[in-house]
Protein backbone atom coordinates (compact mmCIF):
# COMPACT_ATOMS: atom_id res chain seq x y z
CA UNK A 1 0.00 0.00 0.00
CA UNK A 2 2.82 2.49 0.56
CA UNK A 3 3.88 1.58 -3.23
CA UNK A 4 0.56 2.85 -4.01
CA UNK A 5 0.17 5.98 -1.53
CA UNK A 6 3.87 7.31 -3.66
CA UNK A 7 1.80 7.10 -6.94
CA UNK A 8 -0.26 9.15 -5.55
CA UNK A 9 1.94 11.31 -4.28
CA UNK A 10 3.95 12.00 -7.09
CA UNK A 11 1.19 12.92 -9.73
CA UNK A 12 0.76 16.14 -10.77
CA UNK A 13 -1.33 18.74 -9.75
CA UNK A 14 -0.13 21.29 -11.98
CA UNK A 15 -2.38 20.36 -15.07
CA UNK A 16 -5.06 23.05 -16.15
CA UNK A 17 -7.89 21.16 -16.61
CA UNK A 18 -11.83 21.55 -17.82
CA UNK A 19 -14.70 20.48 -15.88
CA UNK A 20 -16.79 17.94 -18.05
CA UNK A 21 -19.40 17.90 -15.28
CA UNK A 22 -19.77 21.72 -15.19
CA UNK A 23 -23.03 22.80 -16.51
CA UNK A 24 -22.12 25.56 -18.82
CA UNK A 25 -19.91 23.06 -20.52
CA UNK A 26 -22.40 20.41 -21.16
CA UNK A 27 -25.18 22.71 -22.46
CA UNK A 28 -23.21 22.75 -25.73
CA UNK A 29 -23.69 18.92 -26.22
CA UNK A 30 -27.40 19.19 -25.18
CA UNK A 31 -28.96 21.04 -28.10
CA UNK A 32 -31.45 23.36 -25.26
CA UNK A 33 -33.91 20.60 -25.00
CA UNK A 34 -33.79 21.10 -21.42
CA UNK A 35 -34.03 17.07 -21.05
CA UNK A 36 -34.35 16.18 -17.19
CA UNK A 37 -32.27 13.59 -15.48
CA UNK A 38 -33.67 10.65 -13.59
CA UNK A 39 -31.72 9.19 -10.90
CA UNK A 40 -31.14 5.54 -10.68
CA UNK A 41 -33.34 4.93 -7.38
CA UNK A 42 -36.42 6.58 -9.28
CA UNK A 43 -36.01 4.27 -12.03
CA UNK A 44 -35.52 1.36 -10.57
CA UNK A 45 -39.16 1.49 -8.93
CA UNK A 46 -39.96 1.31 -12.45
CA UNK A 47 -40.56 -2.84 -12.64
CA UNK A 48 -40.07 -2.62 -16.83
CA UNK A 49 -36.80 -0.41 -15.87
CA UNK A 50 -35.98 -2.90 -13.44
CA UNK A 51 -36.62 -5.50 -15.79
CA UNK A 52 -34.22 -4.70 -18.61
CA UNK A 53 -31.41 -3.32 -16.64
CA UNK A 54 -31.32 -6.49 -14.29
CA UNK A 55 -31.46 -8.91 -17.31
CA UNK A 56 -28.99 -7.02 -19.39
CA UNK A 57 -26.83 -6.39 -16.82
CA UNK A 58 -26.42 -10.13 -15.39
CA UNK A 59 -26.35 -11.74 -19.24
CA UNK A 60 -23.16 -8.99 -20.05
CA UNK A 61 -21.84 -10.26 -16.96
CA UNK A 62 -22.27 -13.61 -18.13
CA UNK A 63 -20.88 -13.29 -21.50
CA UNK A 64 -16.75 -14.69 -21.61
CA UNK A 65 -14.70 -11.82 -21.90
CA UNK A 66 -11.20 -13.43 -23.08
CA UNK A 67 -7.54 -11.72 -23.48
CA UNK A 68 -4.57 -12.53 -25.60
CA UNK A 69 -2.57 -11.86 -22.49
CA UNK A 70 -2.23 -13.99 -19.04
CA UNK A 71 -2.30 -11.34 -16.89
CA UNK A 72 -5.24 -9.19 -18.69
CA UNK A 73 -6.86 -12.25 -18.12
CA UNK A 74 -6.61 -12.93 -14.91
CA UNK A 75 -7.32 -9.41 -13.88
CA UNK A 76 -10.72 -9.83 -16.01
CA UNK A 77 -11.38 -13.19 -14.02
CA UNK A 78 -10.74 -11.81 -10.59
CA UNK A 79 -11.21 -7.64 -10.96
CA UNK A 80 -11.94 -7.00 -7.45
CA UNK A 81 -11.08 -8.46 -3.58
CA UNK A 82 -14.52 -7.54 -2.11
CA UNK A 83 -16.96 -9.10 -4.25
CA UNK A 84 -17.37 -12.51 -6.68
CA UNK A 85 -15.99 -11.60 -10.50
CA UNK A 86 -19.57 -11.95 -11.55
CA UNK A 87 -21.52 -9.37 -8.99
CA UNK A 88 -18.06 -6.77 -9.80
CA UNK A 89 -19.18 -7.01 -13.77
CA UNK A 90 -23.02 -6.79 -13.16
CA UNK A 91 -22.41 -3.98 -10.89
CA UNK A 92 -20.87 -2.29 -13.35
CA UNK A 93 -22.91 -3.01 -16.02
CA UNK A 94 -25.84 -2.28 -14.14
CA UNK A 95 -24.59 1.41 -13.44
CA UNK A 96 -23.27 2.26 -17.33
CA UNK A 97 -26.79 1.19 -17.92
CA UNK A 98 -28.57 3.16 -15.78
CA UNK A 99 -25.84 6.47 -16.16
CA UNK A 100 -24.67 5.74 -19.31
CA UNK A 101 -20.88 5.11 -17.78
CA UNK A 102 -19.25 3.27 -14.79
CA UNK A 103 -16.16 3.41 -12.99
CA UNK A 104 -13.32 1.65 -11.52
CA UNK A 105 -10.30 2.62 -9.90
CA UNK A 106 -7.17 0.07 -11.27
CA UNK A 107 -4.99 -0.53 -7.90
CA UNK A 108 -1.93 -1.43 -9.49
CA UNK A 109 1.53 -2.61 -8.43
CA UNK A 110 4.97 -0.99 -8.62
CA UNK A 111 5.14 -2.68 -11.97
CA UNK A 112 2.26 -1.54 -13.14
CA UNK A 113 0.53 -4.67 -12.97
CA UNK A 114 -3.18 -4.68 -11.85
CA UNK A 115 -3.81 -6.07 -8.35
CA UNK A 116 -7.22 -5.36 -7.91
CA UNK A 117 -9.85 -2.87 -9.13
CA UNK A 118 -12.51 -0.81 -7.48
CA UNK A 119 -15.93 -0.23 -7.80
CA UNK A 120 -17.09 3.41 -7.77
CA UNK A 121 -20.21 5.56 -8.00
CA UNK A 122 -20.74 7.99 -10.09
CA UNK A 123 -21.50 10.10 -7.51
CA UNK A 124 -17.31 9.61 -6.15
CA UNK A 125 -15.88 10.67 -9.81
CA UNK A 126 -15.46 13.93 -11.39
CA UNK A 127 -14.11 14.13 -14.93
CA UNK A 128 -11.99 16.85 -16.59
CA UNK A 129 -10.46 17.58 -20.05
CA UNK A 130 -6.97 18.85 -20.42
CA UNK A 131 -6.90 22.25 -21.41
CA UNK A 132 -5.10 21.36 -24.32
CA UNK A 133 -7.69 18.53 -24.77
CA UNK A 134 -4.66 15.70 -25.09
CA UNK A 135 -6.41 13.25 -22.71
CA UNK A 136 -8.87 13.17 -19.50
CA UNK A 137 -8.07 13.15 -15.72
CA UNK A 138 -10.34 12.30 -12.95
CA UNK A 139 -10.98 13.41 -9.34
CA UNK A 140 -11.97 10.47 -7.16
CA UNK A 141 -13.99 11.08 -3.59
CA UNK A 142 -12.76 7.29 -2.17
CA UNK A 143 -14.68 5.93 1.15
CA UNK A 144 -12.03 4.92 3.37
CA UNK A 145 -11.27 8.02 5.50
CA UNK A 146 -7.24 7.25 5.02
CA UNK A 147 -7.53 7.53 1.03
CA UNK A 148 -10.35 10.63 0.89
CA UNK A 149 -9.83 12.57 -2.41
CA UNK A 150 -7.86 11.77 -4.87
CA UNK A 151 -7.02 14.90 -7.68
CA UNK A 152 -5.69 14.30 -11.14
CA UNK A 153 -6.06 10.66 -11.43
CA UNK A 154 -4.43 10.11 -15.11
CA UNK A 155 -7.10 8.08 -17.69
CA UNK A 156 -4.72 4.99 -17.70
CA UNK A 157 -5.47 4.59 -13.62
CA UNK A 158 -9.42 4.36 -14.33
CA UNK A 159 -11.56 1.91 -16.04
CA UNK A 160 -14.63 4.37 -17.58
CA UNK A 161 -17.08 2.18 -19.25
CA UNK A 162 -19.41 4.69 -21.88
CA UNK A 163 -22.30 2.71 -23.47
CA UNK A 164 -23.50 5.97 -24.54
CA UNK A 165 -22.43 9.35 -25.30
CA UNK A 166 -22.83 13.06 -27.00
CA UNK A 167 -19.24 14.48 -26.51
CA UNK A 168 -16.97 12.35 -28.77
CA UNK A 169 -17.02 9.29 -26.45
CA UNK A 170 -15.44 11.29 -23.05
CA UNK A 171 -18.25 11.02 -20.96
CA UNK A 172 -21.31 8.83 -21.67
CA UNK A 173 -25.28 9.87 -21.32
CA UNK A 174 -27.70 8.46 -19.57
CA UNK A 175 -30.43 6.37 -21.21
CA UNK A 176 -33.04 7.64 -18.77
CA UNK A 177 -33.32 11.43 -20.21
CA UNK A 178 -34.88 9.41 -23.60
CA UNK A 179 -37.33 8.26 -20.63
CA UNK A 180 -38.53 11.06 -18.49
CA UNK A 181 -41.46 11.50 -19.78
CA UNK A 182 -42.82 8.48 -19.98
CA UNK A 183 -41.67 7.87 -16.09
CA UNK A 184 -43.23 11.00 -15.20
CA UNK A 185 -46.90 9.82 -17.21
CA UNK A 186 -46.55 6.32 -16.01
CA UNK A 187 -46.54 7.93 -12.24
CA UNK A 188 -49.27 10.15 -13.12
CA UNK A 189 -51.19 7.26 -14.69
CA UNK A 190 -50.50 5.26 -11.29
CA UNK A 191 -51.76 7.33 -9.20
CA UNK A 192 -54.90 8.11 -11.62
CA UNK A 193 -55.30 4.36 -11.38
CA UNK A 194 -55.12 4.33 -7.49
CA UNK A 195 -57.81 7.45 -7.45
CA UNK A 196 -60.33 5.46 -9.64
CA UNK A 197 -60.17 2.02 -8.24
CA UNK A 198 -60.28 3.86 -4.89
CA UNK A 199 -63.40 5.36 -5.95
CA UNK A 200 -64.60 2.40 -8.03
CA UNK A 201 -64.87 0.38 -5.03
CA UNK A 202 -66.06 2.52 -2.46
CA UNK A 203 -69.11 0.66 -2.05
CA UNK A 204 -69.57 -2.88 -2.99
CA UNK A 205 -73.51 -1.85 -3.70
CA UNK A 206 -76.30 -0.12 -3.55
CA UNK A 207 -79.19 -1.25 -0.83
CA UNK A 208 -83.04 0.40 -1.71
CA UNK A 209 -85.61 0.60 1.00
CA UNK A 210 -89.00 0.95 -0.27
CA UNK A 211 -90.03 3.27 1.42
CA UNK A 212 -92.59 5.81 -0.03
CA UNK A 213 -92.62 8.07 3.08
CA UNK A 214 -88.94 8.94 2.47
CA UNK A 215 -88.95 9.87 6.12
CA UNK A 216 -85.77 7.59 6.71
CA UNK A 217 -82.70 9.59 8.35
CA UNK A 218 -79.45 9.13 7.51
CA UNK A 219 -78.58 7.60 11.22
CA UNK A 220 -81.16 5.16 10.33
CA UNK A 221 -79.38 4.40 6.85
CA UNK A 222 -76.29 3.87 7.83
CA UNK A 223 -77.51 1.02 10.92
CA UNK A 224 -79.59 -0.35 8.22
CA UNK A 225 -76.59 -0.45 5.89
CA UNK A 226 -74.22 -2.34 8.98
CA UNK A 227 -76.32 -4.75 9.55
CA UNK A 228 -76.80 -5.71 5.86
CA UNK A 229 -73.00 -6.08 5.63
CA UNK A 230 -72.85 -8.11 8.58
CA UNK A 231 -75.71 -10.64 7.05
CA UNK A 232 -73.30 -10.89 4.17
CA UNK A 233 -70.47 -11.66 6.48
CA UNK A 234 -72.42 -14.36 8.19
CA UNK A 235 -73.95 -15.54 5.37
CA UNK A 236 -70.51 -17.13 4.47
CA UNK A 237 -70.53 -16.26 0.95
CA UNK A 238 -74.03 -17.60 0.63
CA UNK A 239 -77.17 -15.90 -0.79
CA UNK A 240 -78.34 -12.75 0.52
CA UNK A 241 -82.04 -12.92 1.88
CA UNK A 242 -83.98 -9.59 1.81
CA UNK A 243 -87.71 -8.98 1.87
CA UNK A 244 -90.07 -7.11 -0.26
CA UNK A 245 -89.00 -3.75 0.78
CA UNK A 246 -84.95 -3.71 0.16
CA UNK A 247 -83.95 -3.79 -3.41
CA UNK A 248 -80.10 -5.16 -3.59
CA UNK A 249 -77.75 -3.89 -6.33
CA UNK A 250 -73.67 -4.60 -6.34
CA UNK A 251 -71.34 -2.31 -8.29
CA UNK A 252 -69.22 -3.01 -10.75
CA UNK A 253 -65.74 -1.29 -11.63
CA UNK A 254 -66.82 1.44 -14.60
CA UNK A 255 -66.05 0.17 -17.93
CA UNK A 256 -63.57 3.57 -18.37
CA UNK A 257 -61.94 2.23 -15.31
CA UNK A 258 -61.02 -1.38 -16.75
CA UNK A 259 -59.57 0.65 -19.88
CA UNK A 260 -57.35 2.46 -17.40
CA UNK A 261 -56.13 -0.87 -16.11
CA UNK A 262 -55.45 -2.40 -19.44
CA UNK A 263 -53.36 0.49 -20.41
CA UNK A 264 -51.13 1.19 -17.64
CA UNK A 265 -48.46 -1.15 -19.10
CA UNK A 266 -47.80 0.79 -22.29
CA UNK A 267 -44.57 2.05 -21.30
CA UNK A 268 -42.78 -1.17 -21.53
CA UNK A 269 -42.52 -0.96 -25.19
CA UNK A 270 -40.68 2.76 -24.57
CA UNK A 271 -38.18 1.22 -22.23
CA UNK A 272 -37.62 -1.81 -24.80
CA UNK A 273 -37.15 0.55 -27.28
CA UNK A 274 -34.54 2.73 -25.46
CA UNK A 275 -33.06 -0.55 -24.40
CA UNK A 276 -33.06 -1.90 -27.86
CA UNK A 277 -34.59 -5.51 -26.95
CA UNK A 278 -37.49 -7.07 -28.08
CA UNK A 279 -40.80 -6.27 -26.13
CA UNK A 280 -41.64 -9.75 -25.39
CA UNK A 281 -38.33 -9.58 -23.04
CA UNK A 282 -40.32 -7.40 -20.61
CA UNK A 283 -43.95 -9.63 -20.78
CA UNK A 284 -44.89 -6.89 -23.58
CA UNK A 285 -46.78 -8.57 -26.94
CA UNK A 286 -44.43 -7.63 -29.28
CA UNK A 287 -44.28 -8.33 -33.04
CA UNK A 288 -46.33 -11.18 -33.20
CA UNK A 289 -45.37 -12.05 -36.80
CA UNK A 290 -41.83 -12.56 -35.41
CA UNK A 291 -41.03 -16.09 -34.61
CA UNK A 292 -39.00 -17.34 -31.23
CA UNK A 293 -35.67 -17.63 -33.65
CA UNK A 294 -36.17 -14.04 -34.79
CA UNK A 295 -36.71 -12.33 -31.12
CA UNK A 296 -33.63 -14.88 -29.52
CA UNK A 297 -31.43 -13.12 -32.85
CA UNK A 298 -32.87 -9.38 -32.44
CA UNK A 299 -31.86 -9.68 -28.23
CA UNK A 300 -28.48 -11.33 -29.52
CA UNK A 301 -27.43 -8.47 -31.80
CA UNK A 302 -28.28 -5.55 -28.83
CA UNK A 303 -26.42 -7.71 -26.27
CA UNK A 304 -23.26 -7.65 -28.91
CA UNK A 305 -24.07 -4.23 -29.30
CA UNK A 306 -22.92 -3.09 -25.30
CA UNK A 307 -20.56 -6.09 -25.40
CA UNK A 308 -18.26 -4.29 -27.95
CA UNK A 309 -18.92 -0.78 -25.95
CA UNK A 310 -17.26 -2.98 -22.97
CA UNK A 311 -14.51 -4.95 -25.08
CA UNK A 312 -13.50 -1.50 -26.73
CA UNK A 313 -12.40 0.19 -23.34
CA UNK A 314 -10.96 -3.09 -21.72
CA UNK A 315 -9.02 -3.50 -24.79
CA UNK A 316 -7.68 -0.23 -24.65
CA UNK A 317 -6.70 -0.01 -20.92
CA UNK A 318 -4.97 -3.49 -20.95
CA UNK A 319 -3.22 -3.29 -24.09
CA UNK A 320 -4.54 -6.89 -24.98
CA UNK A 321 -7.00 -8.40 -27.69
CA UNK A 322 -9.99 -8.81 -26.13
CA UNK A 323 -13.33 -10.65 -27.56
CA UNK A 324 -16.36 -11.47 -26.27
CA UNK A 325 -18.47 -14.62 -26.67
CA UNK A 326 -22.02 -14.00 -26.27
CA UNK A 327 -23.12 -17.67 -26.62
CA UNK A 328 -23.24 -18.65 -23.05
CA UNK A 329 -25.72 -15.79 -22.18
CA UNK A 330 -27.96 -16.32 -24.46
CA UNK A 331 -27.56 -20.15 -25.00
CA UNK A 332 -26.93 -21.00 -21.46
CA UNK A 333 -27.49 -25.11 -21.84
CA UNK A 334 -26.06 -25.00 -25.26
CA UNK A 335 -28.85 -26.94 -26.56
CA UNK A 336 -29.10 -24.65 -29.68
CA UNK A 337 -25.80 -24.18 -30.56
CA UNK A 338 -26.06 -28.40 -30.31
CA UNK A 339 -28.51 -28.33 -32.95
CA UNK A 340 -26.73 -26.01 -35.08
CA UNK A 341 -23.93 -28.45 -35.04
CA UNK A 342 -25.54 -31.77 -35.64
CA UNK A 343 -27.30 -29.58 -38.84
CA UNK A 344 -23.36 -28.88 -39.37
CA UNK A 345 -22.90 -32.92 -39.36
CA UNK A 346 -25.57 -33.68 -41.33
CA UNK A 347 -25.22 -31.66 -44.34
CA UNK A 348 -21.41 -33.05 -44.08
CA UNK A 349 -20.02 -29.76 -43.35
CA UNK A 350 -17.92 -31.26 -40.36
CA UNK A 351 -17.34 -34.73 -39.59
CA UNK A 352 -19.05 -36.41 -35.92
CA UNK A 353 -15.98 -36.60 -33.98
CA UNK A 354 -15.32 -32.76 -34.94
CA UNK A 355 -18.55 -32.10 -33.53
CA UNK A 356 -18.25 -33.97 -30.31
CA UNK A 357 -14.96 -32.40 -29.89
CA UNK A 358 -16.38 -28.79 -29.86
CA UNK A 359 -19.37 -29.80 -27.73
CA UNK A 360 -17.11 -31.00 -25.51
CA UNK A 361 -14.73 -27.73 -25.30
CA UNK A 362 -18.04 -26.49 -24.50
CA UNK A 363 -18.97 -28.60 -21.35
CA UNK A 364 -21.75 -30.16 -22.91
CA UNK A 365 -20.48 -33.42 -23.15
CA UNK A 366 -17.62 -34.65 -20.44
CA UNK A 367 -14.32 -34.85 -21.62
CA UNK A 368 -14.18 -38.73 -20.61
CA UNK A 369 -17.24 -39.93 -22.61
CA UNK A 370 -16.93 -42.86 -23.89
CA UNK A 371 -16.37 -43.26 -27.48
CA UNK A 372 -18.91 -44.51 -29.57
CA UNK A 373 -19.04 -48.19 -30.39
CA UNK A 374 -19.86 -49.57 -33.46
CA UNK A 375 -23.01 -52.01 -33.27
CA UNK A 376 -22.72 -54.78 -35.63
CA UNK A 377 -25.03 -55.44 -38.55
CA UNK A 378 -27.07 -58.54 -39.13
CA UNK A 379 -27.65 -59.68 -42.88
CA UNK A 380 -30.42 -60.87 -43.99
CA UNK A 381 -30.39 -63.09 -46.68
CA UNK A 382 -33.48 -63.22 -49.37
CA UNK A 383 -33.33 -65.71 -52.03
CA UNK A 384 -35.44 -65.32 -55.03
CA UNK A 385 -37.58 -67.77 -56.46
CA UNK A 386 -34.83 -68.26 -59.16
CA UNK A 387 -31.90 -69.22 -56.61
CA UNK A 388 -34.32 -72.50 -54.95
CA UNK A 389 -33.47 -75.69 -56.70
CA UNK A 390 -36.25 -77.42 -58.43
CA UNK A 391 -38.99 -76.63 -60.46
CA UNK A 392 -42.55 -76.16 -58.37
CA UNK A 393 -44.38 -76.46 -61.72
CA UNK A 394 -47.12 -79.50 -60.43
CA UNK A 395 -47.99 -80.00 -63.67
CA UNK A 396 -44.75 -81.43 -65.15
CA UNK A 397 -44.80 -84.87 -66.23
CA UNK A 398 -42.03 -87.39 -66.08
Amino acid sequence: MAILKDKFQALSSNRKTVSLNDANFMSIFNNGTGAQYVSADVALQNSDIYSVVTQLSGDLATVKYKASKPRAQNILDYPSSTANPHGFWQSMFMQALLNGESFAYRWRNANGVDVRWEYLRPSQVSVFLLEDGSGLTYSINFDEPELGVLNNVPQNDMIHLRLYSKNGGKTGMSPLSALSNEINIKNLSNNLTKNALSQSVTSPGVLKLNNDKGLVNWKIKASHSREFMDQMKASNNGPIVIDGLEDWTPLEINSNVASLLASVNWTSTQVAKVYQVPDSYLNGTGDQQSSLDQIKGNYANALNRYAQAIVSELDNKLSASLTADIRPAIDPLGDDFATILAGLTKNGAIANNQATWVLQQLGYFPDNMPEAEVQPTQQVLIQSNSDKGGDDDDNSTD
